[in-house]
């Protein structure tokens, strides 16, 4: 090969090269001008403000108004299978009223103790028309003199029977719950004439706490709690607090002291307390009406008999009860459970009690 020749293949070589690097040149210049438009339009659509347009197909939906019930959710709460109203008293009911207090009459057990049993057992089947003919039976009661002799105490009034009546069913609230109190209470008090009813105490009695009677009041509650459980009462007290330890804090504290045992200067604020044999009384019509609860019945049949066995019926500040000792006596206690179970038999209409008898199948 000549000079010349190979002269002229490398210049052929050389150009190859420069027009190789003149395309990557332009290629390169190309993909950044594209990157760059790439960047520009992202970072204008992530910096607009401009809402997205929605969809006219798919409305956001508005928020539920919690303020009012669906008429499905209302028709379910008031449906008939789940008994949402409180027990009429049926035919039965008036009837077995008075022989309960008839009977009791004829076994001297006094007004205050048959229309206590007798009302603690109407709250706990959330019956208040019952209540209201308790009231009206012990009103006739004390007009007839049944209640009342030469010698015996001085004839009550109606005032006094409304008293009775609503303080049973506050006291009501440590065996059977706030609801049915509220409603018994509320349907009875609606139910009294308006003179009577202008009579009765608007002011609470002393169980309002505060600083200067907490400790009083705790102390009031243990004392009554060792009367009704006298023999068992610290080891009971242990037991409950290995179920939840709060458990025997909130028995003592929201129950045993300010609500069962007396308001302190009752005798002033109210006319009619329910003492310490009353609410015994009050526990086993409660308990026993409620089916269930064996044990919590056998309890307060005891603490009825302690109120007696230990004197603390006729403490400091407690009012005989007419019949009391009697019906702490075997032959009181067997007549007191069946007289329970008969007024749970009448007021319900046959089908027992309607404290827990469950979701009713529906028909």
């Amino acid at each position: 090969m000549g000079l010349g020749s190979a002269v002229g293949v490398r210049s052929t070589g050389r150009e190859k090269e420069e027009e190789e690097e003149e395309e990557d040149s332009k290629r390169e210049k190309d993909n950044h001008e594209r990157w760059a438009r790439d960047r520009d339009r992202l970072s204008s659509i992530s910096t607009s403000t401009s809402p997205l347009p929605s969809s006219p197909s798919s409305p956001s939906p508005s928020p539920p108004d919690m303020s009012k019930l669906s008429e499905a959710v209302k028709a379910l709460v008031n449906a008939a299978h789940a008994k949402p109203g409180y027990t009429r008293a049926g035919a039965q009911t008036r009837p077995a009223l008075e022989r309960f207090a008839s009977d009791a009459h004829e076994k001297k057990v006094g007004l205050p103790a048959w229309v206590t049993v007798s009302t603690a057992v109407s709250a706990t089947m959330n019956c208040p028309e019952a209540m209201t003919q308790i009231y009206h039976l012990a009103n006739n009661a004390a007009q007839s003199g049944s209640v009342s002799g030469s010698s015996g105490p001085p004839r009550r009034t109606p005032a006094q029977n409304a008293e009775l009546v609503r303080e049973v069913g506050l006291k009501c609230i440590s065996f059977n719950g706030i609801p049915r109190t509220i409603n018994t209470l509320g349907a009875f008090a609606a139910s009294l004439p308006a003179d009577v009813a202008a009579t009765l105490a608007a002011t609470p009695a002393t169980r309002e706490l505060t600083p200067a009677n907490l400790e009083a009041r705790k102390r009031d509650g243990l004392a009554l709690w060792d009367s009704v459980y006298l023999g068992f009462e610290r080891k009971l007290l242990a037991k409950l607090a290995q179920s939840h330890p709060d458990l025997p804090v909130h028995i003592l504290n929201g129950h045993y002291s300010n609500l069962l045992s007396n308001p302190r200067d009752a005798a002033a604020a109210r006319s009619e307390p329910v003492g310490r044999v009353l609410t015994s009384l009050v526990a086993v019509a409660c308990l026993r009406a409620q089916t269930g609860v064996g044990p919590q019945v056998v309890s307060h049949v005891f603490g009825l008999r302690k109120a007696y066995e230990h004197g603390d019926a006729h403490a400091e500040g407690e009012q005989p009860v007419q019949g009391g000792e009697w019906l702490a006596s075997d032959d009181g206690n067997l007549w007191l459970l069946e007289s329970i179970d008969g007024l749970v038999h009448a007021i319900g209409g046959g089908e027992g009690t309607t404290f827990a008898p469950g979701i009713r199948p529906k028909l």
